[in-house]
């Protein structure tokens, strides 16, 4: 105890921290992932249900190219939709340059045709054209139940199949 002339103040010793098991530590960490998953699932299900989102890509599969997944950059590789607007862009990292300039494909046009079906089990299903002069395409977005991890079929110019995660993006005109 501390006394002054006016004040008394009483030391307060610090409480000892929580001793968990390590099963314990695991069940906490898993419920945190888990809690993670579903707010991450129900954000991007709301972004997609609104039409305002970018699925950023980290794998590609080419139609011409077999079944094998490349792994490609986050940074430029998404598929973006903003209402009525998209925008469709692969770059492959390849020594020739592309119709991008970056060695890929760049499709940017309006989006027509938008429908989404929610499942039973969660996955959520999008469909919607992209067509402007240069580009008709078909999406067809899965996003997978209890995570923001999706899939995004691309058909008409290049028929290209990407997998990354969808992410809210904001309305244009609320930047």
């Amino acid at each position: 105890m501390i006394e002054t002339s006016d004040v008394q103040l009483d030391m307060i010793t610090p409480a000892q921290p929580v001793q968990e098991t390590e099963q314990e530590i695991k069940e906490r960490e898993k419920r945190l992932r888990e809690h993670n998953n579903e707010v991450a699932y129900a954000k991007a299900a709301n972004s997609l249900r609104r039409g305002y989102f970018v699925l950023v890509a980290d794998n590609i599969q080419i139609g011409n190219m077999g079944y094998r997944r490349y792994d490609i950059s986050r940074n430029s590789n998404f598929v973006l939709v903003q209402n009525t607007d998209g925008i469709i862009q692969f770059a492959l990292n390849m020594p020739s340059a592309g119709t991008n300039g970056l060695g890929g494909w760049t499709g940017k046009g309006t989006v027509r045709n938008k429908r989404i079906r929610f499942q039973d089990n969660g996955d959520v299903f999008m469909e919607y054209q992209l067509v402007s002069t240069s580009v008709n395409a078909t999406v067809f977005i899965t996003l997978f139940n209890n995570t923001n991890r999706a899939m995004a079929q691309i058909t008409g110019g290049p028929n290209i199949t990407v997998f990354g995660e969808i992410l809210p993006y904001r309305d244009k005109d609320h930047r």
